[in-house]
């Protein structure tokens, strides 16, 4: 295959352009999944979640939603350990926990909420933080919003780039955003 021509697979995830938005999946937007797939704006980001299937049927739907994916030009990430990411070929994984090394050859993002969580995940080279909740979210019932200064003082200690997370949509992350940020994440607001 000739060096410009398109290539059917996803870019070497650590050569990748980490996307702005980003879609998280669970079994609340399953059945809308697919459109909001493709409805999303090509080279996008999706989080695979789907914790609520036994291990064959999330491979089966993961596999789906990567061919989906892959037509629209997004990145994949597995959500769960960097070797399950690795054997089904994800862009990336997410989650906490990871040692530094584990995630070779992928990338690499973690949920934070304080600052211990990002030191955490600094220290374990995340690429990709998704710092939340920023507004209420029904993910987190009950759970107090960071306000506009602990958003910006823990996005400042963010060894990579930050991506909202929590209550987000277009709007929100348009009133919030700022140098520190990267871009934003959601459920339902892309479903």
């Amino acid at each position: 295959m000739l060096r410009d021509q398109p290539c059917p697979q996803s870019p070497t995830p650590k050569n990748a352009v980490l996307p702005r938005i980003w879609l998280f999946t669970d079994e609340r937007n399953d059945a809308r999944l697919d459109d909001a797939i493709i409805r999303l704006p090509r080279h996008s980001g999706i989080i695979f979640r789907h914790y609520h299937l036994p291990e064959h049927l999330r491979r089966a739907r993961f596999e789906a939603v990567k061919s989906l994916a892959r037509r629209q030009g997004h990145l994949v990430f597995l959500a769960g350990s960097s070797a399950l990411a690795k054997r089904w070929h994800a862009d990336g994984v997410h989650g906490r926990g990871e040692r530094r090394g584990a995630t070779t050859g992928l990338l690499h993002s973690a949920p934070v909420h304080c600052a211990r969580e990002i030191h955490q995940a600094n220290r374990s080279g995340t690429d990709l933080f998704f710092l939340s909740p920023i507004f209420a979210t029904r993910s987190h019932p009950g759970q107090r919003p960071l306000n506009p200064l602990q958003v910006k003082r823990l996005a400042a200690l963010c060894n990579g780039k930050v991506i909202y997370l929590g209550g987000m949509d277009q709007q929100r992350y348009r009133r919030r955003k700022n140098v520190l940020v990267h871009g934003w994440a959601a459920i339902s607001a892309l479903s």
